[in-house]
C-alpha cells in the first residue's frame, strides 16, 4: 500500500499533471470490485453498485478533463509514468485488500505503525538505490517544507491512513475505496477555499456527478446490509421456533 501505492505516486508526479493521476488514481474503487474475490457474486450481481462506480469515476474525469492530458503521448517518460501509477493503484488495493482479510492481533495504531515503518525502509532503500539522496541539502529545507511535513504526519499518516485502515476492518472494501472520489472534491473546495481558484461549470458538474456516484454506491450498500440482516432475524426467528418445539416436547 505505502511503498508501491504512495511512493509510486510521489515518484510519477514528477512527469505528469496532478489532474491525470488524481483520475488514474481514481480507479481504486474499481479495482476494489475486480480484485476483491470474496465478493466477487455480490459485487457483479448488483447492478447499482457497478452503475454507482463508473458514474463516480466518469465525474472525476470531467472535474479534470484537459489538466495536461493532451501531451501524454507525446513523450515516452510520461507513457511510463501511466504505466508505474496503474502498478501503484493496483498495489494499493491488494494491499488494501490483504490487510482487511488477513487477521492480525494488535490494535489498529499498530497496525498502522508496522506498516509504515516496515515501508519507510523498502522506500528509504529504493531512493538510495535510484540515487535520490544526490543534490540533498539539510540546509536547504525550509519551514515551510517542514511544516508541509508535520501536517502530512499528523493529518495524512495518524488521522486519515489510521481512518482507513480501521474502516477497512468494519465496512466492505468497495465502499471504503470510495475515499479516492472524494480526494478530488476535498482538493477542489480548498483550492477555491485557500488558493482562490476558480470553479466553472465543468467542474461543478463533474462534482455533481461524483458525489451522485457515491450516493448510489452508499444506498447499495445500506440496502445489502438491510438485506442481510433481515435474512439474518429469520434465521434466528427460526432457530427460536425451532428450539421452542423441541423443549415443548421435551416438557410433554
Amino acid at each position: 500500500m505505502l511503498a508501491l501505492g504512495n511512493a509510486l505516486l510521489a515518484w510519477v508526479e514528477q512527469y505528469i499533471a496532478t489532474g491525470v493521476a488524481a483520475i488514474l488514481v481514481a480507479t481504486v474503487p474499481l479495482w476494489f470490485v475486480l480484485l476483491d474475490k470474496k465478493h466477487w457474486k455480490y459485487h457483479f450481481s448488483n447492478k447499482q453498485i457497478v452503475i454507482g462506480l463508473l458514474v463516480g469515476f466518469a465525474g472525476v474525469i470531467l472535474l479534470f478533463a484537459g489538466k495536461g492530458s493532451a501531451d501524454l503521448v507525446n513523450s515516452k517518460m510520461k507513457i511510463i509514468s501511466l504505466v508505474v501509477l496503474f502498478v501503484g493503484t493496483i498495489g494499493w488495493t491488494v494491499g488494501s485488500l490483504y490487510s482487511k482479510y488477513q487477521k492480525i492481533k494488535g490494535s489498529t495504531l499498530m497496525k498502522v505503525a508496522i506498516q509504515m515503518l516496515a515501508a519507510s525502509v523498502v522506500i528509504f532503500i529504493g531512493g538510495f538505490a535510484f540515487h535520490e539522496q544526490k543534490g540533498f541539502a539539510v540546509r536547504n529545507v525550509t519551514w515551510e517544507s517542514i511544516g508541509a511535513l508535520a501536517y502530512l504526519v499528523i493529518m495524512g499518516s495518524l488521522v486519515a491512513y489510521m481512518a482507513y485502515i480501521w474502516l477497512l476492518s468494519i465496512r466492505p472494501a468497495s465502499l471504503v475505496g470510495t475515499y479516492a472520489y472524494v480526494n478530488p472534491v476535498v482538493a477542489v473546495f480548498l483550492g477555491w477555499l485557500f488558493a482562490h481558484e476558480h470553479i466553472n461549470i465543468q467542474k461543478l458538474i463533474g462534482l455533481f456527478i461524483i458525489i451522485a456516484g457515491l450516493v448510489i454506491v452508499n444506498m447499495s450498500k445500506e440496502k445489502g446490509v438491510a438485506s442481510i440482516a433481515k435474512s439474518s432475524n429469520k434465521i434466528s426467528k427460526v432457530g427460536d421456533e425451532d428450539n421452542s418445539d423441541l423443549r415443548g416436547r421435551e416438557a410433554s
